[in-house]
């Protein structure tokens, strides 16, 4: 099989889909590996690695499209690469189609099968190709809310730790997930009082047993959540409902109650955004203010750490990477059933209902698309 690697053009994302290990595996495997000249750069690996390691180095993005029957990416196709798109084609990376109808109805369009990385998921509930990006995204919401509360940015002045004799910062984690528990020992860590917010008393119960003491464990709901956002110093938003939109938890109008200068960190952003001011934003100008609130909502903020975060992804995405390119795609999901769960969108049809569901459009079991 041809699988292609294209570079990421999405503006400040510099991971890359595949490290020359990857393509070493693959080519080892009978396949031929094309990627794109410079792909790996943003990461640390040049084009002679890539070589080296059996791949096939091409300057034209064009080709890669045309060539492969499998691309490999890290964030889903923009725009401009709508065009090259083809049916037959698979392609395999974040989507999070739920978030946009815009992208959704091109891929449609396009006929290609669409297997998406966030949406794989084990019988255990584990999304084992989110979850490293999570952990990444989780401990640098923590990370970037505590530069942005500094006052040059407009921030509160507020250090997360505090020091003897000044309290530390009140941190408030929407969502006790891979997101949440990653901000919240982060934040913990660096000394701030933090409370996470979860519908799970299960979830709440495993939290209570792992977390250091300056952690503090609230069941969520609407009243909760004023309560802690009032005083908040930062919130970190990391609600997920699994391939469909985020839940909008914080209105407009709570955005009145919380501190000046206070930060909200959205790392929904990519499902929409569980702040209703959320709009998606970029590594080059991460921040705006609504109502005297900062928020953070780049939406590809691992992107941020790409060497960190490529190494992180391709651990977990090359097995099935290898998987679809030895079995084909149809057969690959037919054996994993986890894969299965990955399948989005196919020939112009839905196959997850939450994207189906976030645009009234109809949904198709996907053990039909495997015939």
């Amino acid at each position: 099989m041809k699988i292609g690697i294209p570079k990421e053009i999405k503006i400040n994302e510099n991971r890359v889909a595949l490290v020359p290990s990857g393509a070493e595996a693959l080519a080892a495997a009978g396949h031929e590996v094309l990627v794109e000249s410079g792909a790996g750069l943003g990461s640390g690996f040049g084009d002679e690695q890539y070589a080296s390691a059996g791949a096939r180095i091409t300057t034209d993005a064009g080709t890669i499209w045309a060539e492969a029957e499998l691309i490999v990416k890290v964030k889903e196709p923009v725009e401009e690469e709508w065009k090259h798109i083809r049916p037959g084609q698979t392609l395999f990376t974040f989507f999070h189609f739920a978030a946009s109808q815009k992208l959704t109805q091109a891929h449609l369009d396009s006929g290609a099968t669409c297997i998406a990385y966030e949406t794989v998921q084990l019988p255990s509930g584990e999304l084992p190709l989110l979850t490293p990006m999570s952990e990444v995204a989780g401990r640098m919401a923590v990370q970037e809310g505590a530069k942005y509360l500094e006052n040059l940015y407009g921030g509160r002045g507020v250090l997360l730790g505090g020091v003897p004799g000044v309290p530390p910062a009140h941190v408030v984690v929407l969502g006790g997930g891979v997101v949440g528990s990653n901000a919240a020992m982060m934040a913990a860590g660096m000394g701030a009082s933090v409370v996470i917010l979860d519908l799970s008393l299960e979830r709440l119960r495993h939290l209570g047993d792992i977390m250091p003491a300056n952690v503090q464990l609230v069941y969520s709901s609407r009243q909760t959540m004023l309560e802690q956002i009032r005083c908040a110093d930062l919130v970190v938003g990391c609600v997920l409902v699994t391939g469909a939109v985020a839940p909008k938890l914080i209105r407009r109008d709570d955005l009145k109650t919380m501190p000046k200068g206070a930060v909200i960190v959205d790392v929904a952003v990519d499902q929409g955004g569980c702040a209703e001011t959320t709009r998606p934003t970029t590594h080059e100008n991460p921040i705006y203010v609504v109502d005297g609130i900062l928020h953070y909502a780049v939406a590809n903020m691992p992107g941020g750490v790409p060497r960190t975060s490529t190494l992180a992804l391709t651990n977990a995405t090359l097995p099935y990477v290898l998987q679809l390119a030895n079995k084909g795609w149809k057969q690959a999901l037919r054996d994993n059933a986890a894969l299965l769960k990955g399948l989005n969108i196919s020939g112009g049809k839905i196959a997850h209902r939450g994207v189906a569901d976030a645009f009234g459009l109809y949904y198709h079991q996907p053990e039909e698309f495997l015939k």
